[in-house]
């Protein structure tokens, strides 16, 4: 099996967009740290440029993240592992086959359940369903590959 890679993302940026990102990124770290700098004195006096700074500084830090590709989540199906980033700022989950103990797939999301009884959750969202399908497909086909159970669940409303 080849490995297979799926953004979850909403789409991928162009290499221009990423620049942008990055170059936004750190003029909102430039701008919070002018602000710290020049209104040092207003910073006793006032809270809210506090939170200023830190709104300033946390969206910094995203753009710059997001620039450089680091906040795409995506699944990757090999023929023996799942890597798995379900969160923009934690790094990618590597699960072995030999980990897994069965798999539930649901029509938005799917279960992921180890030998060790823990369980991880992936939602695949509603806006790109003909991934989803593709997304399932691949799991079905890896876990026919690794002889693990999976089970395609029906959610009732």
């Amino acid at each position: 099996m080849e490995t297979k890679y799926y953004t979850l993302s909403p789409a991928e940026n162009s290499k221009l967009v990423k620049i942008i990102q990055i170059a936004f990124g750190v003029l909102c770290f430039g701008v919070a740290i002018f602000w710290m700098i020049f209104n040092i004195r207003s910073l006793k006096a006032d809270r809210t440029m506090w939170i200023t700074i830190v709104f300033l500084t946390g969206f910094g830090f995203y753009q710059v993240w997001a620039g450089l590709g680091r906040a795409t989540k995506f699944i990757e199906i090999c023929s023996d592992k799942i890597r798995l980033k379900r969160n923009i700022i934690l790094s990618a989950v590597e699960i072995q086959a030999e980990e897994i103990e069965k798999i539930e797939l649901y029509p938005f999301n799917l279960i992921i359940y180890f030998r060790t009884k823990k369980k991880v959750l992936l939602r695949f969202g509603t806006t790109y369903q003909d991934t989803n399908e593709l997304i399932k497909d691949d799991i079905l086909n890896f876990c026919d590959l690794n002889s693990i159970s999976a089970e395609i669940m029906v959610e009732k409303l």
